[in-house]
């Protein structure tokens, strides 16, 4: 395999920008393996505008020194691969030099110090860029999430009911499962990365970039969340289904009344 630094001007102690966006819920790669790959696991494409970007399967793109014209040509090639596209793209962003005498660590200024600017080592930190603004990208629907359910908490509080119909709170429970499933099994950002696998001598700045983005904490506290609405709208969900029961024993009582009071009435009107 290349060494980057032959293809992207980012053998100087210049900071270089690594762009990462989120341009849907899954990117088909397939095909674009053989087209002008870099690398693969995760795939690395050279841009012929300048630069290179690495693509994720979740949805996301990282672009190291991409053009705006790079960019763009980016885009508009790989548009008919991603499935169900987002309105608003999420970004973030990191910087990378390259020291041969330093260690390989995020310093005081946030930037990415590496020994050399090899394939490997661009498509670690891209792939901990990516898992960030994946992770961030569910934090906000979490956010949202719970946005959709404390009126059902303050309604259930005031009123001692909940005011929301079943469906409602299927779609939330949907949204939960969704998501975990998402979580587990396409970002995984839990797991080493594949990478480590060929190239063990890695693994310390795969553990010192998990830790700068602090992605297991931020993993588990995603985890706990989601639990913590699945219970939450489970709740909710066998109150409202209590109540309808309840309705419907009504109903039925009503019905046996007015059956009883059918049944009586002829009698009553001989008498």
């Amino acid at each position: 395999m290349s060494d980057a630094a032959t293809i992207l001007p980012i053998s100087r102690p210049a900071p270089t920008c690594l762009r990462a966006l989120i341009l849907g819920e899954r990117i088909d790669t397939r095909g674009l393996e053989r087209q002008d790959s870099l690398g693969t696991a995760p795939l690395m494409l050279r841009l012929a505008e300048g630069g290179a970007a690495v693509l994720f399967r979740y949805g996301v793109v990282v672009l190291l020194d991409a053009t705006e014209e790079g960019e763009n040509a980016l885009l508009a090639r790989i548009e008919p691969l991603v499935v169900d596209p987002l309105g608003s793209r999420d970004t973030d962003e990191a910087r990378i030099t390259v020291s041969r005498d330093a260690e390989e660590q995020v310093d005081a200024s946030g930037a990415v110090v590496l020994k050399e600017a090899s394939v490997p080592r661009l498509q670690l930190v891209a792939e901990m860029l990516a898992r960030s603004l994946i992770l961030s990208h569910y934090e906000a629907r979490v956010r949202q999430i719970f946005d959709r359910i404390e009126p059902l908490a303050g309604s259930l509080r005031a009123r001692g009911r909940v005011g929301a119909h079943g469906r409602e709170l299927l779609r939330q429970i949907g949204d939960v499962l969704l998501m975990q499933h998402k979580m587990v099994g396409r970002v995984e950002t839990r797991e080493t990365p594949e990478l480590l696998w060929d190239h063990p001598d890695l693994e310390r700045l795969y553990l010192r970039l998990a830790e700068e983005y602090e992605l297991r904490e931020r993993d588990r506290a995603l985890d706990r969340k989601l639990d913590v609405i699945w219970r939450t709208v489970e709740t909710f969900l066998g109150l409202v289904q209590n109540r309808s029961s309840i309705r419907v024993e009504w109903y039925i009582l009503g019905l046996i009344v007015a059956e009883l009071a059918l049944s009586f009435y002829p009698i009553l009107l001989a008498r």
